[in-house]
Protein backbone atom coordinates (compact mmCIF):
# COMPACT_ATOMS: atom_id res chain seq x y z
CA UNK A 1 0.00 0.00 0.00
CA UNK A 2 2.95 2.21 0.83
CA UNK A 3 3.97 1.34 -2.88
CA UNK A 4 0.52 2.07 -4.19
CA UNK A 5 0.87 5.96 -2.08
CA UNK A 6 4.00 6.89 -3.15
CA UNK A 7 3.11 5.85 -6.75
CA UNK A 8 0.03 8.36 -6.72
CA UNK A 9 2.29 11.37 -5.03
CA UNK A 10 4.63 11.35 -7.68
CA UNK A 11 1.79 11.41 -9.89
CA UNK A 12 0.45 13.97 -8.66
CA UNK A 13 3.35 16.32 -7.87
CA UNK A 14 4.27 15.60 -11.57
CA UNK A 15 0.80 16.54 -12.71
CA UNK A 16 0.53 19.50 -10.93
CA UNK A 17 3.63 21.04 -9.78
CA UNK A 18 5.93 23.58 -11.75
CA UNK A 19 9.06 21.61 -13.44
CA UNK A 20 12.02 21.98 -10.51
CA UNK A 21 14.36 24.99 -11.56
CA UNK A 22 17.44 23.43 -10.54
CA UNK A 23 18.63 20.12 -8.44
CA UNK A 24 18.04 21.27 -4.41
CA UNK A 25 18.93 18.69 -2.05
CA UNK A 26 17.35 15.22 -2.21
CA UNK A 27 14.78 14.69 -0.28
CA UNK A 28 15.58 11.28 -0.32
CA UNK A 29 12.19 9.99 -1.31
CA UNK A 30 12.35 7.79 -4.74
CA UNK A 31 9.11 9.75 -6.50
CA UNK A 32 10.27 13.30 -5.33
CA UNK A 33 13.64 12.47 -6.10
CA UNK A 34 12.50 10.71 -9.72
CA UNK A 35 10.38 14.38 -10.53
CA UNK A 36 12.84 15.96 -9.46
CA UNK A 37 15.39 14.63 -12.16
CA UNK A 38 12.94 13.83 -14.68
CA UNK A 39 11.45 17.64 -14.44
CA UNK A 40 14.97 18.90 -15.00
CA UNK A 41 15.25 17.36 -18.71
CA UNK A 42 11.70 18.38 -19.12
CA UNK A 43 13.32 21.75 -18.27
CA UNK A 44 15.94 21.60 -21.22
CA UNK A 45 13.99 20.42 -23.65
CA UNK A 46 11.66 23.63 -23.11
CA UNK A 47 14.59 25.89 -23.38
CA UNK A 48 15.74 24.03 -26.58
CA UNK A 49 12.12 24.52 -27.97
CA UNK A 50 12.21 28.05 -26.88
CA UNK A 51 15.18 28.76 -28.15
CA UNK A 52 14.28 26.98 -31.90
CA UNK A 53 11.23 29.65 -31.43
CA UNK A 54 12.35 32.45 -29.99
CA UNK A 55 15.50 32.99 -31.18
CA UNK A 56 16.06 30.74 -34.63
CA UNK A 57 19.34 31.96 -35.59
CA UNK A 58 20.54 29.58 -32.40
CA UNK A 59 18.88 26.38 -34.20
CA UNK A 60 21.72 24.91 -35.83
CA UNK A 61 24.62 24.89 -33.12
CA UNK A 62 21.52 24.40 -30.02
CA UNK A 63 20.47 21.10 -32.46
CA UNK A 64 24.11 19.85 -32.55
CA UNK A 65 24.75 20.82 -28.79
CA UNK A 66 21.73 19.55 -27.55
CA UNK A 67 22.22 16.02 -29.74
CA UNK A 68 25.61 16.05 -28.43
CA UNK A 69 24.32 16.47 -24.50
CA UNK A 70 21.50 13.60 -25.34
CA UNK A 71 23.92 11.43 -26.49
CA UNK A 72 26.36 11.55 -23.56
CA UNK A 73 23.34 11.40 -21.03
CA UNK A 74 20.99 8.72 -22.97
CA UNK A 75 21.25 5.68 -20.75
CA UNK A 76 20.00 8.14 -18.06
CA UNK A 77 17.13 9.56 -20.16
CA UNK A 78 16.09 6.04 -21.41
CA UNK A 79 16.60 5.16 -17.17
CA UNK A 80 13.94 8.21 -16.41
CA UNK A 81 11.60 7.47 -19.02
CA UNK A 82 11.42 3.77 -18.23
CA UNK A 83 10.96 4.73 -14.20
CA UNK A 84 8.35 7.64 -14.84
CA UNK A 85 6.63 5.00 -17.04
CA UNK A 86 7.22 2.00 -14.37
CA UNK A 87 5.26 4.08 -11.88
CA UNK A 88 2.28 5.19 -14.26
CA UNK A 89 2.00 1.26 -14.64
CA UNK A 90 2.04 0.77 -10.69
CA UNK A 91 -0.38 3.33 -10.50
CA UNK A 92 -2.46 1.84 -12.54
CA UNK A 93 -5.13 -0.97 -12.22
CA UNK A 94 -5.12 -2.19 -15.88
CA UNK A 95 -4.23 -1.77 -19.09
CA UNK A 96 -7.24 0.23 -20.10
CA UNK A 97 -6.18 2.60 -16.39
CA UNK A 98 -2.51 2.16 -18.21
CA UNK A 99 -3.35 3.96 -21.51
CA UNK A 100 -5.43 6.47 -19.34
CA UNK A 101 -2.75 7.51 -16.60
CA UNK A 102 0.00 7.28 -19.46
CA UNK A 103 -2.03 9.86 -21.42
CA UNK A 104 -3.29 11.97 -18.54
CA UNK A 105 0.44 12.16 -17.03
CA UNK A 106 2.53 12.79 -20.02
CA UNK A 107 0.25 15.76 -21.33
CA UNK A 108 0.60 17.30 -17.55
CA UNK A 109 4.37 17.04 -18.23
CA UNK A 110 4.17 18.26 -21.81
CA UNK A 111 1.90 21.27 -20.25
CA UNK A 112 4.20 21.95 -17.68
CA UNK A 113 6.88 22.52 -20.05
CA UNK A 114 4.93 24.03 -23.06
CA UNK A 115 4.27 26.44 -19.91
CA UNK A 116 7.76 27.02 -18.86
CA UNK A 117 8.84 27.60 -22.28
CA UNK A 118 6.27 30.35 -22.93
CA UNK A 119 7.78 31.64 -19.79
CA UNK A 120 11.47 31.62 -21.74
CA UNK A 121 9.98 33.37 -24.17
CA UNK A 122 8.25 36.04 -22.64
CA UNK A 123 11.77 37.09 -21.30
CA UNK A 124 12.04 39.58 -24.29
CA UNK A 125 13.85 38.94 -27.66
CA UNK A 126 17.44 40.13 -26.49
CA UNK A 127 17.84 38.54 -23.04
CA UNK A 128 16.01 35.42 -24.70
CA UNK A 129 18.48 35.52 -27.71
CA UNK A 130 21.42 35.74 -25.35
CA UNK A 131 20.63 32.64 -23.26
CA UNK A 132 20.63 30.93 -26.78
CA UNK A 133 23.72 31.54 -27.74
CA UNK A 134 24.90 30.50 -24.70
CA UNK A 135 23.32 27.70 -24.74
CA UNK A 136 25.84 25.26 -26.92
CA UNK A 137 28.66 25.75 -24.47
CA UNK A 138 26.23 25.68 -21.31
CA UNK A 139 25.19 22.61 -22.44
CA UNK A 140 29.01 20.96 -22.30
CA UNK A 141 29.64 22.45 -18.51
CA UNK A 142 29.28 21.04 -15.49
CA UNK A 143 26.05 22.42 -14.33
CA UNK A 144 24.47 19.86 -17.71
CA UNK A 145 26.18 17.34 -16.20
CA UNK A 146 23.22 15.30 -15.13
CA UNK A 147 25.31 12.26 -13.41
CA UNK A 148 26.93 14.96 -11.24
CA UNK A 149 24.02 17.41 -11.11
CA UNK A 150 21.43 15.32 -9.66
CA UNK A 151 24.29 12.78 -8.05
CA UNK A 152 22.02 12.36 -5.07
CA UNK A 153 18.79 12.18 -6.32
CA UNK A 154 19.93 9.57 -8.87
CA UNK A 155 21.84 7.73 -5.91
CA UNK A 156 18.57 7.58 -3.92
CA UNK A 157 16.97 6.80 -7.53
CA UNK A 158 19.06 3.56 -7.91
CA UNK A 159 18.70 2.11 -4.95
CA UNK A 160 14.62 1.03 -6.38
CA UNK A 161 15.31 -1.53 -9.41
Amino acid sequence: MKTQTANWLFLAWLALAPLPLAAAESSGEYATDLATVYGGYQRMLAMKEACDKGAPATRAANDKAFAAWAGRHRALLQELQRRVTAMIRLASTDDKDYARNLGKYEGAILQERQDYRETLLGLGTDELREQCQRMPESLKGPDADFNKVYATELEVIRKRQ
